[in-house]
Order: C-alpha cells, then sequence, then structure tokens
C-alpha cells in the first residue's frame, strides 16, 4: 500500500504534537513525522541485520541536521548546501544518543543509525525536543531490539515556575535549563545549566520532566501495540559463558592489576593480562568454549574486561574499597598553578591526580566573537570555551585528527558551568582554552576548575569561583554505592558518570550518563549531596591559589574605553565610505565598534592612546568647548592668520592679531606649517568656525628679528 498513515496525538507541555507513521520513509525500520506547531522533524532510524567481521563494539550513530529550507533561509557564505554539522546539532546527537545506548541488549553489535531532520520550523516549538519525542517512538514501533518506551523534554524555570519546553526566547528568563531523557520507571539521562541553584531545586526540576515523560511513555506503549512490529532475532556477540568462567583463573592477575595505582603501570599489566589469555586461547581455544576460527585477542579482550568489571564492582560494593584503596568519598590530590604561560592573558594549571588541564584566557572585542548562523537566525557569542583532548594525553601515539564529537560535548559542558558566572554586559570578547595534557578521570570537570582559575588570572571580573567534580555509581539489584572523582576505570566498569559544576553557592551545570536503565530519585539525591561536598573541597583547594579575580588586566592585554555619540553622528565618525574611522584606527593602532545606540568602544593596549582617541572622537562629533586648551599644528598660513589643526579634522583660525602681543604684519615671522603650537578657543560662532588664540596662553615669538629690523631701516630711509 502506497499510504497507510497513522496519527498519534497528544498534549504535550501545552503544545499538541501529533506523531505520524505509515506516509514516509516506509522502507526504514522505523520512521516518524513529529509535528507542533507549524515545526516538523522526520526520524529514521536502520539497523543492519548482520555484524560486521570482528566487530567488538556497538556502533550506534546520530544524526541530526536542521535544513535551512526548513525556515525559508539560505545559508551564508560561498556554500549554498548543509554541510559538516554545527556544534548545536552535535551536541544535541550526544543528548539523544547517550540514554539510547543502555536500551540496546547487550551484545548487539549491528551498525544502529539514527537521522532525524528538521523539515519545517517554528519558532515557537523547539524542534529539538521533536526530534528525542521522534527517536523514541521510531525505535518503539520498529523491530529494532530495544527496551523502550523512553521519551525526552526540556525543562526551564521562568518566574519561580517550571515549564515544560520553553521556546527560545522564554530561555532568556529561565533560571534553570535543562535536557531529560527518562524511561516510565528512572530517569536516563541529563544535562543543562542553572543560575546556581541549590541542589533541591535542581531535583525538583528533575522530577518535573520525568512527570511529564511518564505520559509520553504512555503514547509510545499505545503505538507499539498498534502499529508496531515484532522485534527481530539477533546473535550475541557478548563473551560465552565458558570463556568466562575460564579466565576466572586468572583472578589473581587481575586483582594485581586492581592494586597498581599508576594508570600507564596499571593499563600495561592489563595489556599483559590480555596477552597472556590471548596466548591461552590460542593454545587451547575449546577450553574458552571457542574454535578455531574465533579471534583470540577480542576473545581474550571481552573475558579479562569482564573480569575486571565483577572484581572492581564487588570491591566497591562488600568491601567500600576502590581502585589503590581510595576511599568512596575521597578526592584525589589537588595542585594548581596560575600565570604558567608567559603570554596569555590569562593561564592556569590544574591537577587533581593523574588528570590535569591547561587553560588559557584572551581578551579582545568584537571582532573575537563567534558567529553562529542557523535556521533560528545570525547570532553572536562574545564568551566561549574550546576544549581539546590530544592523544599523548594518555600515552597514545597517534596523530591529532581534529576536534571530534566527544570534545564538543565536553567543552559545551565546562563552558556551560562558566559563562553563569561571566559578569554581566561584559564589553569584551572572551575565549577560554582548555587542554587536557594528561587524563585519568573527568577531564570535562577539571577544565571547569583551570577556565575559572585562568579566568580570575586574566583579571575577569568571574562572580564566583566554580568549581566540578565527576560521579560514579555501581548499582547491584537494589544496593548501590555512589563514588566521588571517578577515575577512568570506574567511568568504564561502572554504572554512571554524573557531573555537577558549580559554586559554593549552587548548580551552574549538570550532565548524567548512565549505562544501566535508569536512576531513581534516591540515587540522584545523594550523588548530588555526595557531589557537593566534593566540589566544596575542590574550591577550598583551587582558593589556596587565588580565590578573587586580579585587580585588573595584565599589561599588553587590549582594554576598551567607551563614550556614547547620538545616533545621528555616526555616519560623521564613520566618514565617507569609512574614511574617518579607518584613519583613526591605523594611525592610533586601536580598534573602535559602533553601536546602534551610539555607544563608542574603542580597544587598544596603551590607556594614554585611548585616552587621546576618546578626546579626537568626542572633539570630532560634539567640537572644542570655548576656552578650552589645545596642542595644536600649524596646516596653512594666509596673510591674515594660520589655519591649524587641534585634533584630525577639527581645525581653526588663528587669527594675526591673537599670535603675539605686538602688531604681527606676517605670520610666516611667527610660525611655519608643521609647527605645534599651544592654542586657546576664545569664540565659536555660529557656523561652528573656530577661533583660537596663541597669545591667550603663550605668545608667539618671532623668528626673524634682523630682517624685520632691516625692513624698518629701508622703511624709515624711504621716508627721509
Amino acid at each position: 500500500m502506497l499510504n497507510n498513515k497513522k496519527e498519534f496525538t497528544f498534549n504535550y507541555g501545552g503544545q499538541e504534537v501529533t506523531i505520524e507513521t505509515g506516509r514516509l520513509a516506509k522502507q526504514a525500520d522505523g520512521a516518524v513525522l513529529v509535528t507542533s506547531g507549524n515545526s516538523q522533524v522526520l526520524v529514521t532510524v536502520c539497523s543492519a541485520r548482520t555484524v560486521k567481521d570482528g566487530q567488538d563494539f556497538f556502533p550506534l550513530m546520530v544524526d541530526y541536521k536542521e535544513k535551512f529550507t526548513a525556515a525559508g533561509k539560505f545559508l551564508g557564505g560561498f556554500m549554498k548546501r548543509e554541510g559538516r554539522p554545527s556544534t548545536d546539532e552535535i551536541l544535541l546527537m550526544r543528548m539523544i544518543d547517550r540514554p539510547l545506548r543502555p536500551l540496546f541488549p547487550e551484545g548487539y553489535m549491528t551498525e544502529t543509525i539514527v537521522m532525524a531532520q528538521v523539515v519545517s520550523y517554528d519558532e515557537k516549538v523547539d524542534p529539538e525536543v521533536l526530534a528525542g519525542l521522534g527517536t523514541a517512538a521510531a525505535l518503539e514501533i520498529s523491530d529494532i531490539p530495544f527496551a523502550g518506551p523512553i521519551g525526552f523534554c526540556k525543562v526551564g524555570k521562568i518566574d519561580g515556575k517550571l515549564v515544560l519546553n520553553p521556546h527560545r526566547e522564554q530561555w532568556e528568563n529561565s533560571d534553570v535549563e535543562l535536557v531529560i531523557a527518562a524511561s516510565k520507571e528512572a530517569i536516563m539521562m541529563v544535562e543543562g545549566e542553572a543560575n546556581e541553584v541549590s541542589e533541591a531545586d535542581m531535583m525538583e526540576a528533575l522530577q518535573f520532566g520525568h512527570e511529564q515523560i511518564k505520559d509520553f511513555c504512555d503514547v509510545l506503549t499505545k503505538m507499539r501495540k498498534e502499529v508496531g512490529k515484532e522485534k527481530r532475532e539477533w546473535k550475541t556477540a557478548a563473551a560465552n559463558e565458558t570463556l568466562m568462567k575460564k579466565v576466572e583463573d586468572y583472578s589473581a592477575d587481575a586483582r594485581a592489576c586492581l592494586n597498581i595505582e599508576d594508570k600507564q603501570l596499571r593499563s600495561r599489566a592489563i595489556s599483559d593480562l590480555n596477552d597472556k589469555v590471548k596466548e591461552a586461547i590460542k593454545e587451547n581455544p575449546s577450553a574458552f568454549g571457542l574454535d578455531n576460527a574465533d579471534e583470540a585477542g577480542k576473545e581474550a579482550y571481552k573475558g579479562v574486561d569482564e573480569l575486571l568489571y565483577k572484581m572492581m564492582r564487588n570491591d566497591i560494593m562488600k568491601e567500600k574499597k576502590r581502585i589503590a584503596g581510595r576511599g568512596l568519598t575521597e578526592v584525589r590530590e589537588i595542585e594548581t598553578e596560575t600565570s604558567v604561560l608567559k603570554s596569555p592573558h590569562g593561564s592556569s594549571l590544574f591537577t587533581r591526580g593523574e588528570t590535569q588541564v591547561m587553560a588559557t584566557v584572551t581578551i579582545g572585542g568584537k571582532e573575537g566573537e563567534q558567529m553562529k548562523d542557523s535556521i533560528y537566525g545570525l547570532s553572536y557569542q562574545n564568551f566561549y570555551l574550546h576544549y581539546t583532548f590530544a592523544p599523548y594525553s594518555v600515552g597514545e601515539a597517534r596523530g591529532y585528527r581534529g576536534v571530534g564529537r566527544r570534545e564538543v560535548g565536553h567543552g559545551n559542558l565546562a563552558e556551560r558551568a562558566l559563562k553563569k558566572m561571566m559578569p554581566k554586559e561584559y564589553p569584551y570578547t572572551v575565549r577560554v582554552t582548555c587542554e587536557v595534557t594528561e587524563s585519568n578521570g573527568s577531564s570535562s570537570m577539571g577544565s571547569v576548575c583551570s577556565g575559572s582559575m585562568a579566568l580570575m588570572d586574566a583579571g575577569i571580573p568571574l562572580q564566583k569561583p566554580v568549581a566540578g567534580v565527576a560521579m560514579g555509581l555501581i548499582k547491584e539489584g537494589d544496593d548501590f554505592t555512589i563514588l566521588t572523582d571517578i577515575l577512568g576505570d570506574e567511568d568504564h566498569l561502572g554504572d554512571m558518570d554524573f557531573k555537577v559544576a558549580g559554586t559554593t553557592e549552587g548548580i551552574t551545570a549538570i550532565q548524567m550518563d548512565i549505562k544501566i536503565t535508569g536512576i531513581t530519585n534516591e540515587i540522584f539525591t545523594k550523588a548530588m549531596d555526595q557531589a557537593k561536598e566534593g566540589r566544596l573541597h575542590i574550591l577550598g583547594e583551587m582558593a589556596k591559589t587565588i580565590s578573587a579575580p586580579r585587580p585588573s588586566f595584565k599589561d599588553g592585554v587590549p582594554t576598551i574605553q567607551t563614550l556614547n555619540i547620538k545616533p545621528d553622528k555616526i555616519g560623521v565618525l564613520i566618514g565617507p565610505g569609512g574614511k574617518n574611522i579607518k584613519a583613526i584606527q591605523e594611525k592610533y593602532d586601536v580598534s573602535i565598534e559602533i553601536t546602534e545606540e551610539g555607544l563608542v568602544k574603542v580597544l587598544g593596549t596603551s590607556s594614554e592612546i585611548l585616552d587621546e582617541v576618546c578626546m579626537l572622537i568626542d572633539l570630532q562629533i560634539n567640537g572644542p568647548k570655548k576656552d578650552s586648551e589645545y596642542e595644536a599644528k600649524v596646516v596653512t598660513i594666509k596673510e591674515y592668520g594660520a589655519f591649524v589643526d587641534i585634533a584630525d579634522g577639527v581645525s581653526g583660525l588663528v587669527h594675526v592679531s591673537e599670535m603675539a602681543k605686538e602688531r604681527v604684519k606676517d605670520p610666516n615671522d611667527y610660525v611655519s606649517e608643521g609647527d605645534i603650537i599651544k592654542v586657546k578657543v576664545v569664540d565659536i560662532d555660529r557656523f561652528g568656525k573656530i577661533k583660537l588664540s596663541a597669545k591667550a596662553i603663550e605668545p608667539l615669538v618671532n623668528k626673524n628679528p634682523k630682517a624685520n629690523n632691516s625692513k624698518k631701516e629701508e622703511a624709515k630711509q624711504d621716508n627721509a
């Protein structure tokens, strides 16, 4: 049948939402068109039927694209076709991806692709939410094995009231901005930012979002019953039971690995254990439940990884002991430094255990702003953070191939945490870079700490210092243990990576990833309380090095001076074809920015030059004031006086009667072109002509008295 359209309509946050299936993309394993207002998102999911040879991980890819045609717009620049995803698109891909992974069966290794395309855009409806809802619906009605249903939502807090799925304009007035994914039973993923809200307020917002998602899950259950396909059969790629039982013979070796504190030494010991098991498999594959066709190396890795997983979790749950014996709530040793680099405007080095991040701050003007072109229109950021995770930070010998999705996500989380404490209406553009120089657990939270210190080192008036900590979880049945400041191995072998950043007063950013089917309110509450203790400890350690912004910028850092002019005078300052403003910028080596309201920002590295430029602009726009004094340059000499420039583009006349105390017959005897003389404004007529006096300050002296005397003698002789 060409068209077998079926629609499901429901209310979600005060907006009517319709999920349609059976009309578009019918060859996909699952496809829906989600509509709310005039926003529409087409979501498709496809999963391969066979596993690629040697595949040892789950290759899930989420792709989200905002088509410019959806808003009736063209792309800016030369390229008119959508290309690589924007930062915002990548961030949403990650937020959709993360809650999906735990819900696919263990050992499911077939390539799975989710594609969400914004095909129509309405500024009053958030298409990102529709993309999340559509992904959940497409998976639910497909034949792909998936333990749904789940739902997505955004939560804001505007004028003290929690709001579901606010549109873009409303976010400006919101104290909380959260993206939540959850099943009916528990929360799966959280990411967002907040204006220093308390743990209790954050928990209230999470519960509010979860309650709304529960209703959406009921819609998906109905859809599955009416139009859902029967789930397909598939072959697991998980480690077999015989292999796992045999690998337990190597428990002593695994215990020795977990007792090693140094990450690199522990990694090498685990690698040696993998090799040991690999050789044993090669010698006798049947003892491990394998045949000669199986890849010994990959099977050994599966078995050893599972053995370490069980052993580490048992240590934590039963003996309350972590890797190398650290306490459950213990934060690793912290070292902090500032001004570690000589030329950058601000810099810091934050080290926590074997995680180390070096941050720099660059201060500038409008030319440094980050421009974004999207279906929402053009926008500009004057604060942004770039995070880099190079292979050397984990001791890997491979090249750096550019920014990946993980780096974009980690950088965005650190940026969210810090931007809440940036000064309001700040005139400068500020770029923070965070270079991970060592990594063993939560480099994103290390970036928050190093970025905060670098901003204060640069003299940025940060409202309060910001720090972050990553929490882990080990959960077996109803029992669970929360870990503070997790290692990389604890993240890999644990059930949760929960990051909380903020100040002494409250939370500014939050992110949670899990590997199980959900987190209860009890776990959330305890994790946030424990995270607060860790955050306050880290802030205390940072304060030993720097606790407040430096009182001023360092030498050589551009500073801004401002003045206001009338909007109708902006053209005068710019000049024909920009001639005047370009001349000022080139002569004084400054940057000048003008707003539509007439605010003029002058940026440069010398305060004396900035004073001079501001005075010049004031003179050009408003003219000089009567009785004010200036140093002027002689430009043109006439028989009746000299024209002088008291500033670029501001000229006046020093009449012969205002040059000296005696009578001046020839101005050339007193001044030459290019001379600098002191003048006073004696009058400004109704036409704006400026009359100047030199004798009112310092009378000019005759430069050629002998010539004048000889002229007098000649005159006497003529008279005789």
